[in-house]
């Protein structure tokens, strides 16, 4: 269970550093359409982690 904690956390880092680099490179509107997309990505991670979690609870109430 620490190995999906420090995927978060380590999705966090990539997140804020992504969204460092982005304000460099990229107008205002397309920041927004960038924050919008990490957004969701970082939903749909999160989703799938607690999705590995709940498949790994009922394999362990099988055995």
């Amino acid at each position: 269970m620490t190995t999906c904690s420090s995927s978060v956390d380590d999705r966090m880092s990539q997140s804020t550093w992504a969204t460092r680099l982005t304000k460099a490179f990229y107008q205002d509107d397309q920041q927004a359409k960038f924050r919008k997309l990490q957004v969701e990505v970082d939903s749909l991670l999160e989703h799938l982690q607690s999705l590995k979690q709940q498949r790994i609870a009922a394999t362990e109430v099988e055995e």
